[in-house]
């Protein structure tokens, strides 16, 4: 998923008007707007895979989560961001009365597009990181079997990368598990893709 860049800097007031009315999506961070390309065909199945998994796996329990327009915000640096998959199992808590804007997510997933994936191994998750509620985030990559899952141990981050389809990775922040196989269900790689990572 592309981002471009708006020249202008606006303050969170504007962008928020701005993003309320507004056809397609947008980030925010330090006074610039950044606009959200379409993702891919990989991109929108892999994330829908994964909203299936959690959604059937939360039904009874009271944990949330969210598909990629639950915009979140990290109050510490003022990023306002739309992950691709967002849970809590806390009291959801939001900015204010339109209730579109998370602060306390539990779990982040993003998928991997070649246009944002150094900024979403770097900067982003720098960001996210600032998140006290935050304990677990989860990289995608769209182009193999592969996630990458970060787990918040005190003040460390811990790294667990998971390859192959017949893996499977634990949640334990929200409680639950996937499979590679339900993450790339109907994803169609190539076998240089496969085997590549």
């Amino acid at each position: 998923m592309a981002i471009f860049a708006q020249e202008a800097e606006y303050t969170p007031e504007q962008y928020l008007a701005l993003e309320r009315k507004a056809a397609c999506k947008s980030e925010y961070v330090n006074g610039r707007i950044f606009a959200m390309a379409g993702a891919s065909r990989q991109h929108n199945q892999i994330t829908f895979n994964i909203s299936v998994e959690l959604g059937i796996q939360l039904k009874e329990r009271p944990c949330v989560a969210y598909s990629s327009d639950m915009r979140v915000k990290v109050t510490q640096t003022g990023l306002y961001a739309y992950p691709d998959i967002v849970a809590t199992c806390n009291e959801p808590q939001f900015e204010d009365s339109f209730l579109d804007t998370l602060l306390n997510p539990t779990i982040i997933i993003e998928v991997l597009s070649e246009s944002t994936e150094a900024y979403d191994r770097g900067g982003k998750f720098a960001h996210y990181r600032r998140l006290s509620s935050l304990e677990e985030f989860m990289l995608i990559a769209q182009d193999g079997f592969c996630v990458e899952q970060y787990s918040r141990k005190g003040k460390q981050w811990i790294l667990g990368e998971i390859r192959g389809i017949d893996e499977n990775i634990q949640l334990n922040s929200i409680g639950c598990t996937l499979s590679l196989r339900d993450i790339y269900h109907k994803v169609e790689l190539s076998d240089k893709e496969r085997f590549s990572l």
